[in-house]
């Protein structure tokens, strides 16, 4: 944690450049507001603050100002970003706020590599027990003993939401505190039009984000190797023991279909990984990174598209323009 804040103190720097040059984005009703959140941030920091002037070097911008790409994309908000030119290849309502389903676990995993001990054995307690309607779990059990890289594993491979929650409480005692942990380190980079409220993407209002944050969010991730192992697995055993020192093991499969086969990528082009998400609010959502033949990486958005098959034609369409 200590590591957390001071990096965190140094990241925030980053925050006034994205609040003047990339918008506040369509809003939700309901929403909390960037100018809450910000007057609430300053009070939480030490000493004071500085504009981090050189903040969007290296990094790709979309202002509000920009053309929309429609062709193509049915889905309410699409981006393809290149992280070796720093350009914004095309977007369709990049920074409008929109919920995030399950894409939130990439900030979860985030937190997770940068600020835990991956070696480290997590007991699984009654966080983990979710039986809200349609949540998608990794089928880990109270009494359950795995190490905090096992738990990513079932946290981005099969989605579970039960290892999202067994992380968060792990790592900083309650829900509350782990998403206060999310909102830190999305501000730390950059990610200014967003805010968590848990650790898994389950429904709420007061939990959302943009397909430019989401970029944002994807491309800070991409910077730990061992994020890129886990989202460019296809299926991973963990081996563990129960709360009676029971051996377990479960099977895990990625539910990202192009890292399965399910869906081809287009000619040229190579997977990276990347997150799904679904719920009903917000729709059919993927992010993920692939890579051309030069060795070129890309992060590619897609969120509240109408369903499955939807969302991996759109995801199809948005890349194909970079493989041409």
């Amino acid at each position: 944690m200590n590591q957390f804040h001071r990096i965190f103190g140094m990241g925030v720097l980053s925050i006034s450049l994205l609040l003047a040059g990339c918008g506040q984005g369509q809003g939700l009703e309901g929403a909390y507001p960037a100018k809450e959140r910000m007057e609430e941030l300053v009070l939480l920091l030490p000493g004071q603050y500085q504009r981090a002037e050189p903040f969007a070097s290296g990094l790709c911008i979309v202002t509000e100002d920009d053309q929309a790409f429609d062709g193509g994309v049915d889905a309410e908000a699409a981006a393809v970003f290149s992280l070796a030119d720093h350009q914004t290849i095309l977007q369709k309502h990049a920074l409008e706020r929109l919920y995030p389903a399950s894409m939130t676990k990439v900030m979860t995993a985030l937190v997770a590599i940068r600020y835990g001990d991956l070696q480290e054995k997590v007991t699984v307690g009654q966080e983990a027990i979710i039986t809200e309607e349609g949540a998608t779990l990794c089928h880990i059990k109270p009494g359950d003993s795995l190490t905090l890289e096992q738990l990513l594993y079932g946290l981005m491979m099969p989605s579970g939401n039960d290892a999202g929650a067994t992380i968060a409480v792990h790592m900083a005692g309650s829900i509350e505190g782990f998403a206060d942990m999310m909102n830190r380190e999305a501000w730390a980079i950059g990610a200014t039009d967003s805010h968590f409220v848990n650790p898994h993407g389950l429904h709420d209002v007061q939990h959302y984000t943009t397909a430019y944050d989401m970029y944002l969010i994807f491309q800070e991730a991409l910077k730990e190797p061992m994020f890129r192992k886990v989202i460019g697995t296809d299926v991973y055993t963990a081996d563990y023991v129960d709360g009676q020192g029971q051996p377990k093991t479960q099977t895990w499969k990625n539910s990202n279909q192009y890292i399965t086969g399910q869906q081809p990528m287009p000619e040229g082009l190579i997977a990276i990984g990347g997150k799904t998400g679904t719920t009903r609010a917000a729709g059919s959502c993927l992010i993920m990174g692939s890579k051309d033949g030069q060795g070129k990486e890309y992060v590619s958005v897609v969120m509240k598209a109408e369903n499955r098959q939807k969302l991996y034609e759109d995801m199809t369409n948005i890349i194909r323009k970079v493989a041409n």
